[in-house]
């Protein structure tokens, strides 16, 4: 699934072709991905003016002159293909620009989302209410405010989305190990000395991740088709029976439903 890193490289990729221009024609090649399209996409996006791109949590936003913003989620295996050659079976939204430029979202297993929320109304919309800060946007002290008492493990606490917006396994299991945190831990356990470091880990996990344009696992690449490098970075993840740095063996645990890579020398 493309995580916080991913979905910031392709808002930066989209941003290049779609900020500032008017968007001349839509087409909703169905009518549903995860969830129903809106009905009146089309009617609302053409001839709208494209203002500004950002990303909450996991989630790409596109704003328009017209007071919408079009709300994405590219769900297990989805991405935007800028001018591609062919549309494709699974292009389920193509975007033309007044300029000539074609934008495909390509989603072939369909656990993505589109939908168009008025931008006054985003930080009550549904979905981003109970989202928690940004993680570029935390401090220690407030993670340990949000982990206190908890029992769960820090691993799991770390993916809630209303304890911190946007992170995701592989930058979970990347950070606690930079942190030399066992991510078995219960979360409200964690010192506040230990989360001065776990703090600017993830910062500079996520920060490196998008320098390398994310992490290609399976089916994520970049809007311009590039695929990101950071899978070649991994300390951690998916490297379980392999040798760490320090001399243990990456071992695999499962947390939650998913995969979770440690080293257990390293890692208290």
């Amino acid at each position: 699934m493309p995580e916080l890193p991913e979905v910031e490289t392709t808002v930066r990729g989209l941003e290049r072709v779609l900020l500032s221009r008017r968007i001349a024609r839509v087409e909703a090649r169905r009518p549903d991905l995860r969830r129903a399209m809106p009905v009146d996409l089309g009617q609302r996006l053409t001839g709208a003016t494209v203002t500004g791109l950002r990303r909450r949590a996991k989630y790409g936003l596109i704003d328009t002159d017209r007071g919408d913003t079009l709300v994405f989620h590219l769900g297990m295996s989805g991405r935007w293909r800028i001018d591609p050659g062919e549309i494709e079976k699974h292009d389920h939204l193509i975007l033309e620009t007044d300029d000539g430029r074609r934008l495909a979202l390509n989603d072939a297993r369909r656990f993505g989302s589109l939908d168009l929320v008025r931008s006054e109304d985003l930080a009550d919309w549904p979905l981003f209410r109970e989202l928690g800060p940004e993680p570029f946007d935390l401090a220690a002290r407030e993670l340990k405010r949000r982990l206190a008492g908890r029992s769960a493990a820090i691993k799991l606490m770390l993916l809630d989305q209303g304890i911190v917006a946007g992170l995701g396994n592989i930058y979970v299991c990347e950070a606690l190990y930079r942190a030399g945190i066992h991510p078995r831990r219960a979360a409200g356990s964690v010192s506040l000395a230990r989360l001065d470091h776990l703090v600017p880990a993830i910062h500079a996990v996520l920060g490196e991740a998008i320098a390398a344009g994310g992490s290609t696992l399976r089916d994520f690449a970049s809007p311009d088709g590039d695929l990101g490098y950071f899978s070649k970075s991994f300390a951690v993840y998916d490297r379980a029976g392999q040798a760490c740095a320090c001399g243990g063996t990456v071992r695999r645990i499962v947390q939650g439903g998913r995969s979770t890579f440690y080293c257990p020398a390293c890692q208290h």
